[in-house]
């Protein structure tokens, strides 16, 4: 039996569609806010149909030298243009990226995951220096 991290597929972002990119700086103050902005697709987009689209992104933080890493944001992606009228004729159909806010005191390492309805979850990740 597997176990679910051997789920998780990655890639290089610039040629995989799928492959979850973290946008933020190297570095940042201790307790200072700054943005993080995760997307799927940026380079090779990924379509958003009622048939194939990104449900969900999580966002982690695993402070450097500790055992225990931290949820930062669970973005759901529910509007994929579904309608009464049929698959893809919705009026809304929602775009999978997401920005959040965080203060970090340590450096680490940020990890992002996502679960594509057809192809599975993938994850990558990006260190972080505190200073």
């Amino acid at each position: 039996m597997k176990r679910i991290g051997e789920l998780f597929q990655t890639s290089d972002w610039k040629k995989e569609k799928h492959v979850p990119l973290i946008e933020c700086p190297d570095s940042a103050s201790s307790g200072s806010l700054f943005d993080i902005k995760v997307t799927i697709g940026k380079e090779v987009s990924h379509p958003h149909t009622t048939e194939h689209h990104i449900r969900w992104i999580q966002l982690f933080f695993q402070p450097q030298d500790e055992k225990v890493c931290y949820q930062i944001a669970n973005i759901e992606f529910s509007a994929h243009g579904e309608s009464t009228a049929g698959p893809n004729e919705g009026p809304v159909n929602t775009y999978h990226a997401a920005s959040v806010s965080a203060m970090l005191k340590k450096s680490g390492t940020l990890y992002a995951m996502c679960f594509c309805n057809i192809h599975g979850l993938w994850e990558s990740s990006k260190e972080i220096t505190v200073q």
